[in-house]
């Protein structure tokens, strides 16, 4: 297929994410919700780095399928119950990741469960790349096998085999790029321009849909770490301050960022699109991602000491989450070429610095400051950009070339925040 033709089919896609991907979605984040539960448990840095590992881990995978249901639509019903049978994989892994690390048992069921997921992709992957679904196939099951074998290690044996699934997956992208030859004849760009077959439309929206629902994932979790404390002025006071932490973060990515990284999308040919692909909706969603469970895990800790002052492992959470949050936003933005970066770059690194106000002070004052420490950046970001590049005239008023701050507008019709 040339790259004239690829272009245009891509172009003429421009669907929308389906019900049952949203579905699939839900179940999905339910693996995020496991890992704050188990992250508010034990707020320790071992429970940190497993958590961070799970998660790396299980969202290689929800990647592939994003990426898989992007080229493959579930319109069919085969198609939808081997989608459906994904996410029961998902589900198994989820229930196993309280006790994927010291249990056996639940070590080896977190590991079938993986494998199940990747079997239902590489079956699902066929329809769309054929027999070049080895090239992910082999390395994807390796992953899920040496996940598998992890359960019954224990100790060096066990980090191990999750570090070799972990590598296996980080090589799994070079090797479907630049594999040995074919005989039927196809250069490694034609590959590219194959992998990078993507609808900017569905693909943006689908990995939008996964970010708001950890946020109502998160705030869902917020509300059941309150259980049967008293209703107070207090327990009032600090939820709301909670619920606009998240909407504050929430604002940083849906307001501007989400339509123009569909437009940057669309402007990209299709050799580089997978590349664009991994670097901001992979490598940049994981410090997200994991930044939203922190920070929930460590809201749950503090609703209950708003007065006083936090012990170490909560403040370092509230503050970590947030960081990490804008870390990978300020990574997706570099990763897009958007701008600005240096006021989220800054306001993460001020947001660790509000440790020693939790501290010293209450948890109540370092909600406060992380609240005006993300409201503050947003308006001064808002008032550093031209004026044809506010949100508000992103996606109604672009400019005469039809480009807002040099990104052109997308045009699905969709609206930014």
């Amino acid at each position: 297929m040339s790259l004239q033709q690829f272009t245009g089919a891509e172009e003429e896609a421009d669907r929308r994410v389906t019900t049952l991907e949203l579905f699939f979605d839900l179940v999905f984040v339910f693996t995020l919700t496991q890992l704050t539960v188990l992250l508010a448990h034990d707020l320790a840095f071992a429970t940190a780095g497993r958590v961070a590992l799970i998660f790396v881990v299980l969202f290689w995978m929800y990647g592939a399928y994003a990426y898989l249901t992007n080229q493959v639509p579930p319109d069919r019903p085969a198609r939808r119950l081997l989608l459906l049978l994904g996410m029961g994989g998902f589900l198994v892994c989820a229930l196993a990741v309280p006790r994927a690390f010291g249990d056996a048992a639940a070590g080896t069921v977190f590991g079938l469960g993986y494998l199940l997921v990747v079997l239902v992709h590489s079956a699902l992957y066929t329809r769309s790349h054929g027999r070049d679904v080895i090239w992910y196939a082999i390395p994807n099951s390796a992953a899920a096998l040496a996940i598998t074998a992890a359960g019954p290690a224990e100790g060096i044996a066990a980090d191990g085999l999750w570090v070799l699934a972990l590598v296996l997956q980080f090589v799994t992208p070079y090797i479907s790029q630049y594999r040995p030859g074919r005989r039927d004849g196809r250069t490694p760009d034609d590959l590219r321009v194959q992998l990078g077959g993507i609808d900017p439309a569905h693909f943006v929206e689908r990995h939008g849909l996964l970010l708001i629902v950890a946020f109502g994932e998160s705030v869902i979790a917020i509300g059941i770490g309150i259980g049967d404390l008293p209703l107070t002025p207090g327990i009032f006071g600090g939820t709301f301050l909670a619920l606009a932490l998240a909407a504050a973060l929430w604002w940083t990515y849906f307001v501007r960022d989400e339509h123009a990284a569909e437009a940057v999308f669309r402007r990209t040919a299709p050799p580089d699109r997978f590349r664009l692909a991994m670097n901001a909706f992979y490598y940049c969603f994981l410090p997200m991602l994991l930044g939203i469970a922190a920070l929930a895990a460590g809201i749950k800790k503090v609703l209950g000491h708003l007065g006083e002052p936090l012990a170490t492992a909560p403040t370092v959470a509230l503050a970590g989450g947030v960081a990490l949050f804008l870390a990978g936003e300020t990574a997706f933005r570099a990763a897009l070429k958007l701008a600005p970066l240096r006021f989220r770059a800054v306001t993460a690194l001020l947001a660790v610095a509000t440790v020693p106000v939790g501290l010293r002070h209450s948890g109540l004052a370092q909600l406060i400051a992380l609240v005006v420490l993300v409201v503050a950046m947003l308006v001064v970001e808002h008032r550093s950009l031209p004026k044809a590049a506010h949100p508000e005239s992103d996606s109604r008023a672009p400019d005469g070339d039809g480009s807002a701050d040099g990104v052109p507008a997308a045009p699905s019709g969709r609206t930014g925040g």
